[in-house]
């Protein structure tokens, strides 16, 4: 009889990431000017398979965001809860926004990474202008909620399910019948991210497999000091900033919660999108947290859209570092514009990869910094990205226990349970016959 027990899906999902990140330096060292594996391998299986794999993340945000909000919605019976909700939400995310960018400041000021740096890179990069908040806010609400949802526009999609949640909640006897349904079609679609997570460990594999042999690590010596600043106070902000918040509002574990995380902060760097992350980020707080899906649903897609604050850190860290290597003074006026900017850029901008560049942009123009600083940064930008995103699902998930705690909407001993939601992650195809 083997007893032998399963790896756990953690340690699944670690293995590819290893094994992907050895393949890739692995080729890189022995079939650099091989035609054939670069052709058919590099491009052709690690590119299809994690491609596949981030698509397939990603074709379950919409359905699931829309699915579960709507049953989060519509299961609440006072609307002044929603209303208290998403303002605690709006206000922790807009905080801790603030308080990673003044972090990320901080930290580029006292080490100076730009002191002394190579300037003969040039740059065509696009500027893009900081939407104003008004504009924000307009973006928010649909004309065609159809179009939102083919479109990827979470924001949207979020503000059409609440409605229609709250339409729900209020039709009486036709809505109960609704959200019976809706409530089944949840538990389908968590079912679907739990098979998605189970092929994790081979999407993993591909995505670091591909991304490892093309990395440019000369790119990372050369920018050692901006690399180790900004990879520094993303640990920061990610391992303590967050912890004290959880432990000063809610008196839970840290470590706890980040052990929980581990699975969620794995998707996370290697698809280094927060949108596509969100499947796993709802599935970790729901299922391992205990957090409830009246809040879970809210919080989660409103944090992978507003909530940046790894990119923040990363335009805080890179306004300092390109000012630094262009000998431009910064003065105190310049430094709260850049918070200003960062924070109103984070909540109008989507959470793919590479949008860090692009709200990087708005930040230098208000400063009046060269945009020809961008072109310093791209080589490491990747890797970076990928930390960045991390950090951005791991506050998502703080600030949705923490809601979740002060709503009275936590299961604090599923949140302390070390094996909670192993069972929601197993997926059993075959039905054993009556």
């Amino acid at each position: 009889m083997n007893t032998k027990k399963p790896m756990s899906l953690t340690s699944r999902v670690i293995l590819g990431m290893v094994a992907g990140i050895l393949t890739g330096f692995a080729i890189r060292t022995l079939f650099a000017d091989n035609g054939f594996v670069d052709t058919y391998i590099v491009n052709g299986l690690f590119e299809v398979g994690g491609q596949i794999f981030v698509a397939s993340l990603k074709m379950l945000v919409v359905p699931l965001v829309f699915v579960s909000l709507v049953c989060g919605t519509s299961s609440l019976k006072d609307l002044s809860t929603l209303g208290r909700m998403g303002g605690k939400t709006l206000a922790f995310y807009i905080t801790t926004t603030a308080v990673a960018i003044t972090l990320a400041l901080t930290m580029g000021h006292l080490f100076q990474p730009g002191a002394g740096a190579d300037l003969t890179a040039a740059s065509s990069f696009k500027s893009a202008e900081a939407p104003s908040l008004g504009q924000v806010i307009i973006n928010m609400f649909p004309t065609n909620p159809i179009s939102a949802m083919a479109e990827g526009k979470t924001l949207q999609v979020i503000v059409f399910a609440v409605l229609f949640g709250i339409a729900i909640s209020a039709a009486g006897k036709q809505g109960e019948r609704i959200a019976s349904f809706f409530s089944d079609l949840n538990e389908v679609i968590m079912k679907l991210v739990a098979i998605l997570m189970n092929l994790a460990p081979f999407g993993v594999f591909f995505l670091m497999a591909k991304l490892f042999t093309g990395l440019g690590l000369s790119a990372i010596i050369n920018l050692a000091e901006y690399f180790l600043v900004l990879a520094g106070t993303l640990l920061i902000h990610g391992l303590v900033t967050y912890s004290v918040m959880l432990k000063g509002l809610t008196g839970l574990s840290p470590i706890t919660f980040l052990k929980k995380m581990e699975d969620a902060v794995m998707f996370a760097f290697s698809t280094a999108s927060s949108n596509a992350t969100i499947p796993v980020t709802m599935e970790t707080v729901k299922n391992r947290m205990g957090v409830e899906n009246r809040v879970s649903s809210f919080t989660v897609p409103l944090g992978a859209t507003v909530n940046m604050d790894g990119t923040a850190i990363m335009q805080g860290v890179a306004t300092a570092f390109i000012a630094q290597a262009f000998n431009i003074d910064l003065t105190m006026g310049d430094y709260l514009m850049v918070i200003m900017t960062a924070t109103l850029a984070s909540i109008g901008t989507a959470g793919v990869p590479g949008v860090g560049l692009v709200m990087l942009a708005m930040v230098l123009n208000q400063v009046g910094l060269p945009l020809e600083g961008i072109a310093l940064i791209m080589g490491v930008d990747r890797l970076l990205d990928m930390i960045r995103t991390a950090v951005n699902i791991t506050g998502d998930s703080a600030v949705t226990v923490i809601v979740a705690k002060s709503e009275g909407a936590l299961n604090e001993e599923r949140f302390n349970d070390p094996q909670a939601g192993e069972q929601e992650e197993e997926v059993h195809l075959s039905h054993a016959k009556a």
